[in-house]
């Protein structure tokens, strides 16, 4: 999938990208079939409805991905105990490209 560099520059996307980007399980999901980055939209439904098997910590990530595109996708803070130091690094960061 092709991701223009405004759009990795864009302050609603960066952090949702990066994560998709970096978290191996997410990965999996960038493509088309989710995303269509021309119309900017993500189909989360889909997404959250393919991710009530995943663990907890999967579905944080992709919870808190979903909610930097657009806080109406809610996600609780708390439930990054259940993340490794990894994740939590790349929570950080991606936190950083959205709101820093």
């Amino acid at each position: 999938m092709q991701i223009s560099a405004s759009l990795m520059k864009d302050r609603y996307w960066s952090g949702t990208l990066y994560l998709f980007l970096n978290n191996p399980k997410l990965n999996r999901y960038l493509t088309i079939q989710y995303f269509n980055l021309e119309e900017g939209t993500i189909q989360a439904a889909a997404l959250k409805k393919l991710a009530k098997p995943w663990a907890e910590s999967e579905k944080f990530m992709l919870n808190l991905a979903l909610h930097m595109y657009n806080e109406q996708h809610k996600v609780n803070l708390s439930d990054m105990d259940h993340l490794d130091f990894n994740n939590k690094q790349l929570v950080f960061e991606a936190l950083r490209l959205r709101f820093g």
